[in-house]
């Protein structure tokens, strides 16, 4: 991982200690499982949740004789990820065996890239609010494949082995030490998945396994030489991503202000305890005696290759968010939570040109971002899962245009859309229920007629302060069961009360 220090300190990210104030410092290697419907190098299924070892190859299982064979999906896949990352695409790269021992690995060496990986330096911008975009480096991406899987829980003196997972294709992604916060780091994770579930190269399901993050941590003072890091290994949530680190630099503060110093380990994060524990002292690439593998010729394409890939790369998040602000009028924040998930992106898209209409891209927006997600967090479910329809959406949204209905009203619309009236037709369901705003101003007169009549020190207070005319207008609405139209209340109250 590269030493340059790209970053100005800023102080916000600063944590005091004892001594003074220390800086955190994080970089991160993530491995993103491939989508692919085979491994890197083999023809065994890639589906999850199969019985143990029953997604296993002779050559997953290091039978002898058996030769790796590279999966060329897997390969377009790599590439589309670093034109993803705006990073540089090695046309030449090498594959490496990394030794080492351990019982869910069969061949005692793990296939890599150590030197020449098939991509180079790209970046991830983060959006941290007031704080601005930050960009945060890649250092290189290059693929490997995963090992199995230990199981220790299923018996008091045993262990198992699962090789499901033995020969997958991963993709390492190693950023530069640009971080300086747990929430940087938690919003870089939470970028970097998005980006990937666009790509449609990895599925980002971290509770499944196949995104998992190393977190290097170290602290230093405010600007100074980088210390010593600590590798926190295989933490599968952005949330115990951000605890991690957390817990892990306040332990490092506490060693080197009394006095000691930060031993180079691997660790792993507990999330049940919130810390970290040692796991084993960190090893050096020496350590693994990285040799090109033999059984494999060096991986090589054109630039037609990379280029038809280029061409099909799908529009990114950070490019579909500054069209959503310049095409349909939302706010910069607004654009940027609805393109965290193409699945949302693509439902406000959708909503806003149903039945090649131009609507009010806000309100859309409004409808989206107000009562139905909160409905679909509540329930824990996405978009789609709530079963109402972009037609639904679109429909009230022209229903309030129209002024039919009001805003309020499209609120109990959609309530009742989520509950009891699921494949309701929002025009019908509003006539059927009678739930059209009062427009005739003759009916809304009269109920203002009733209110002042019967509220003679009310008026009296309003005519000496104007702004308690809500206190009418609200009166009013709930005479007319919210269905008067709030412009035209508005109007005739004023006028009535001798406001205008």
């Amino acid at each position: 991982m590269s030493l340059i220090d790209t970053r100005t300190p800023n102080p916000k990210y600063f944590i005091a200690g004892a001594t003074g104030d220390w800086e955190i410092v994080v970089g991160m290697e993530v491995h993103a499982q491939v989508t692919s419907e085979s491994k890197l190098f083999s023809g065994s299924s890639t589906e999850f949740g199969k019985a143990p070892n029953s997604n296993v190859s002779f050559v997953d299982s290091a039978m002898p004789g058996m030769l790796p064979t590279i999966n060329e999906e897997c390969v377009r896949q790599a590439v589309r990820t670093g034109l993803g990352l705006k990073a540089a695409i090695n046309k030449r790269s090498v594959f490496d065996r990394k030794n080492y021992f351990y019982p869910d690995l069969p061949q005692g060496y793990q296939i890599s890239q150590f030197k020449d990986p098939i991509v180079g330096e790209g970046m991830v911008l983060l959006d941290m609010g007031e704080d601005g975009e930050i960009e945060i480096g890649i250092e290189r991406l290059h693929l490997e494949q995963d090992a199995g899987k230990s199981i220790h829980d299923q018996h008091p003196n045993m262990s198992f082995v699962d090789l499901n997972r033995s020969g997958v294709a991963l993709m390492e992604i190693v950023s530069k030490p640009d971080l300086r916060s747990s929430e940087e780091a938690k919003t870089y994770l939470a970028k970097l998945r998005t980006i990937l579930r666009y790509l449609g190269t990895c599925d980002g399901n971290m509770e499944q396994g196949s995104m998992r993050a190393d977190v290097n941590v170290s602290v230093r003072r405010p600007g100074g030489e980088f210390g010593t890091r600590c590798e926190i290994k295989n933490v599968n949530s952005v949330r115990f991503a951000g605890q991690a680190i957390e817990y892990e630099a306040r332990r490092q503060i506490d060693i080197l202000e009394d006095g000691g110093s930060i031993d180079q380990e691997t660790r792993l994060f507990d999330p049940k305890l919130g810390e970290t524990r040692s796991m084993r002292s960190k090893e050096e690439a020496h350590d693994y005696r990285y040799f090109p593998d033999p059984d494999l010729l060096p991986l090589e394409f054109d630039d037609a290759f990379v280029a038809d890939l280029a061409a099909h790369i799908p529009e990114l998040p950070d490019e579909k968010r500054a069209r959503f602000v310049g095409e349909y009028g939302v706010t910069p924040y607004d654009a940027m939570v609805l393109t965290l998930d193409r699945e949302a992106a693509d439902f406000y898209e959708t909503t806003v040109k149903f039945g090649d209409k131009a609507r009010d891209g806000k309100a859309v927006v409004n409808l989206i971002m107000g009562d139905l997600s909160a409905y679909a967090n509540t329930q824990q479910v996405s978009f789609a899962e709530t079963h109402v329809t972009p037609s639904q959406i679109a429909g009230i949204v022209d229903l309030i245009a129209n002024d039919t209905i009001s805003t309020k009203i499209a609120k109990d619309v959609l309530a009742m859309i989520l509950s009891d009236e699921k494949d309701a037709d929002p025009a019908e369901l509003v006539e059927r229920k009678g739930l059209k705003q009062v427009t005739d101003t003759g009916a809304i007169e009269a109920i203002i007629d009733e209110i002042i009549a019967a509220n003679p020190d009310q008026v009296a207070k309003v005519l000496a302060k104007p702004t308690m005319v809500g206190w009418f207008v609200g009166q009013a609405m709930k005479a007319s069961g919210g269905k008067a139209n709030p412009k035209a209340l508005n109007e005739l109250m004023k006028k009535k009360l001798g406001l205008e």
